[in-house]
């Protein structure tokens, strides 16, 4: 837990977390690996993990049609991946597709919650320092994809 601690403080994200916030976010973390073309999220899928994408790229992408899929945006290093996790109903909004060899570091979206349940206080930071870093993007990622009838 003492590397994951140390490679999470190092990101903008969990920088400057207070009390013993990181501890509860690391304590949730575990490394991923996806090959060229992993599906890592279904979109309408479980929304229960979420990943901090160390190396790689991922492309975002709702479905078309029944068939036909259009990438809406391409994220990769440094990047944070499925903020589903974190709005009810806790459902994927996207597709989300390794477009090369891609590592990253999985949260626990559930456990976390769980504990954000618990800790008032930890759910606030993570929400804030999620708009902060993010912003409006973080709202658009969230929101209804286009053709589904669920937010």
């Amino acid at each position: 837990m003492k590397e994951m601690k140390a490679i999470l403080a190092q990101h903008s994200f969990f920088r400057g977390l207070k009390g013993g916030y990181l501890d509860n976010i690391a304590d949730c973390a575990s490394y991923a690996e996806f090959n060229e073309e992993d599906i890592i999220l279904k979109e309408g899928g479980p929304a229960d993990y979420f990943y901090l994408i160390r190396e790689g790229l991922v492309a975002i992408e709702t479905l078309v049609g029944e068939s036909r899929s259009i990438t809406i945006q391409t994220i990769g290093k440094n990047d944070i991946l499925g903020w589903s996790w974190l709005i009810p109903p806790h459902r994927s909004r996207f597709n989300c597709r390794a477009v090369k060899h891609t590592t990253a570091i999985k949260f626990d979206g559930k456990g976390l919650r769980e504990k954000c349940e618990k800790d008032c206080g930890l759910g606030y930071e993570i929400l804030a320092n999620g708009w902060r870093r993010r912003g409006s993007c973080f709202w658009i990622c969230t929101a209804r994809a286009p053709g589904s009838s669920e937010y």
